[in-house]
């Protein structure tokens, strides 16, 4: 039996100088696309920071150009380790969005930012042309995914293909085009996936997490939620702000 709760969350966080902070707690295995400690490793900590739609041109040599130390020195100043893993967006935190799936003894949780002004269809060219941006809007997707299974590294692997499955599927539904204005868009350029896990020992064990699975179901139905509150947020920022 399902146990969804958006809006609560059991994993302890709080934001602080524009900087969404995760304590999972202890050390979990985590797989993730993130600038910092992206890749697969064991950690206390996940951020998500904001950063200007725009960085000040002429900045190329510094904090811009190298998001990785750039979040090591933010995570330092906020008194957690290093070792953290890192995400940039231009989305505001206030914004931050949160879902809960509990399942016989299993929970999965997802932190979402969503901004959709910077999307695009897989496939589509790489680079803009010359004066086609977005504006300077928010347009990152970053997802965070916790849960207490311990996920072997198939199904690390195969939580990040849900929950990017998931996200695909709500903005098709809601019909988010592409920067190009085509149809049918699939992410951002800019999306991170972070998937946190139990250690080997300290959770039950699951060698898969495909869409067949049980916990990759509750994947799907958290990331789901918080993209259809998320992209609703970001709809609403957008008006305010007459963009």
């Amino acid at each position: 039996m399902t146990n969804l709760s958006a809006g609560r969350v059991s994993t302890r966080y709080w934001v602080a100088a524009d900087t969404l902070i995760v304590d999972l707690g202890g050390r979990m295995r985590v797989l993730s696309s993130a600038p910092r400690g992206g890749g697969l490793r064991t950690t206390r900590y996940i951020l998500n920071h904001q950063v200007p739609s725009h960085p000040p041109k002429g900045d190329s040599g510094g904090d811009w150009a190298h998001p990785s130390h750039y979040l090591r020195r933010l995570a330092e100043t906020h008194g957690v380790d290093s070792d953290c893993v890192g995400l940039m967006t231009a989305v505001p935190m206030t914004q931050v969005v949160t879902c809960r799936d509990a399942r016989d003894g299993i929970r999965v949780e997802c932190f979402a930012t969503v901004g959709v002004t910077n999307a695009v269809r897989a496939g589509e060219p790489s680079r803009r042309a010359e004066g086609e941006t977005s504006g300077g809007r928010p347009g990152t997707i970053n997802l965070i995914l916790v849960t207490n299974a311990c996920l072997a590294v198939p199904a690390l692997v195969g939580a990040v293909q849900v929950a990017t499955e998931s996200k695909t599927g709500v903005l098709r539904d809601h019909a988010v085009p592409s920067w190009t204005g085509s149809p049918g868009a699939t992410g951002t350029g800019t999306d991170a996936v972070v998937v946190a896990s139990a250690l080997r020992g300290n959770g039950p064990w699951h060698v898969y997490a495909g869409t067949h699975t049980e916990i990759g179901s509750m994947i799907g139905l958290v990331v789901a939620e918080c993209l259809i509150q998320g992209l609703k947020l970001a709809t609403k920022w957008e008006n305010a702000h007459h963009l």
